[in-house]
């Protein structure tokens, strides 16, 4: 039986490299896509890009201008200052993410706001719905810069004092219990004159505005395979591109075999001393080499030119290589298997594999799915394999987290295989 099988490994591993469009598509192909992907994912690619932000400043208050300056000094913006019908034409057009509108009387609503319950100005916000996740980013920068200025105007600015001091001559008439009032009036009148006290200069000599501002600093920390290893972003979109090519293969694989059972050569191999299922297996075994040689050279290509390294454990990388091999070629004998015409094949199971990519976590991050599409995608053999080359390479992890994705691959391929032996027709119909 063994025989046989490598003569039928041998045959197809000809004929697989005298067809150079095979060998680019297999080969060349997912490392060009892979490399793309790395270098946009990676985190290396310079200056990050910023949000692109329109203020409209309707206002003109030293609030509203504090506002104005707050959100083009901070790093994760790129704020411009048109006209209101620039800014919603600039959205419209895609140009501009989220446009913000600060309203005529917004600072002089904001500074009663903060200290009494009187009502609060609207901040307005155009966005763009294609970028909706921004807008919450968007939404919580502004509020910071909100914050600070209206706290500092209302504290040491000409508009502020005028403020509180027609806060504190209205006291009386607002809706709250003696003793509050007592309070509020104390808090006022002390918070006024602590904040008038001149500003103690900074290292650098400048005296900035005091005001309300965030009270910590964000200490970042990238957890990786081990301290001052960085992540790299080629690791995971190279596992992704390799994986999401060897299930592009399998079609070809499958549609092959469709082809060669239409023009009647299982119909022939029947007559000869070889098993079906040694039949089965040789088609499988030359698929996995050849999906096995593209992980190799593809991997060997990110290590020599990006850096990819094995921070886990390499016996566990090669089981996770091995698995994932054999899951794809035994999927494409399901493919035959279940497939009619050529043709109506591919169609459909080019759509399966691009679907299993996607919910793989190859194109896009997975957090950003649904929760009930996150938990679904436990039965995707994609993502098995995208997370075991992960837990292999950036993340560091050891044996047994590659020894669960490939036990779950190879799940997959007994699968894929009992339900193609079961399945297969040796002739048309």
């Amino acid at each position: 039986m063994i025989r046989p099988i490598f003569a039928m490994v041998r045959k197809d591993l000809q004929l697989f490299f005298s067809d150079r469009r095979a060998v680019i598509m297999t080969i060349v192909a997912p490392i060009a896509i892979a490399s793309f992907f790395g270098s946009i994912f990676s985190g290396n690619g310079g200056e990050p890009a910023r949000i692109p932000v329109a203020v409209v400043d309707a206002d003109g208050s030293a609030i509203s201008k504090g506002i104005v300056a707050g959100a083009q000094g901070d790093r994760t913006l790129k704020v411009s200052t048109p006209s209101a019908d620039e800014a919603r034409a600039q959205v419209k057009a895609g140009t501009v993410t989220v446009a913000v509108i600060i309203p005529t009387g917004f600072g002089d609503a904001a500074g009663r706001a903060f200290f009494t319950s009187s009502d609060k100005p609207r901040l307005g916000m155009w966005y763009d719905p294609s970028h909706a996740a921004e807008l919450g980013l968007v939404r919580g920068i502004m509020t910071e810069h909100v914050m600070q200025s209206v706290s500092a105007e209302m504290f040491t600015g000409d508009q502020g004092r005028r403020l509180v001091d027609e806060t504190l001559n209205q006291l009386d008439t607002i809706s709250l219990p003696g003793r509050q009032q007592a309070l509020l009036r104390d808090l006022l009148q002390s918070a006024r004159q602590f904040y008038s006290e001149p500003a103690t200069p900074s290292a650098s000599g400048s005296t900035r505005r005091r005001g309300i501002t965030l009270p910590y600093e964000v200490a970042e920390e990238a957890v990786t395979s081990g301290e001052n290893v960085a992540y790299n972003g080629y690791a995971h979109s190279f596992a992704g591109m390799c994986i999401q090519f060897l299930l592009f293969a399998s079609i070809d694989l499958g549609v092959g075999i469709l082809l060669e059972r239409q023009r009647g050569l299982w119909k022939r191999l029947r007559s000869a001393p070889i098993s079906r299922m040694a039949l089965l297996a040789g088609k499988a075994a030359s698929g996995a080499v050849v999906s096995l040689l593209t992980l190799s050279v593809s991997f060997a290509f990110a290590m020599i030119v990006f850096g990819v390294r094995i921070h886990g454990s390499v016996v566990g990388f090669i089981a996770v290589a091995l698995a994932t091999a054999v899951m794809a070629s035994t999927f494409g004998l399901l493919i035959a298997a279940v497939g009619k015409t050529p043709g109506g094949t591919r169609g459909i199971a080019s759509l399966s594999v691009l679907l299993m990519v996607m919910l793989g976590g190859a194109w896009v991050p997975s957090f950003i799915f649904p929760a009930w599409l996150q938990r679904l995608t436990v039965v995707i053999p994609a993502r098995w394999a995208v997370d075991g080359f992960d837990a292999m390479t950036w993340r560091g992890l050891g044996l047994p987290a590659a020894l669960v994705s490939s036990a779950v691959l190879l799940a997959f391929a007994i699968v894929f295989g009992a339900l193609a032996v079961a399945r297969f027709r040796w002739e048309e119909a």
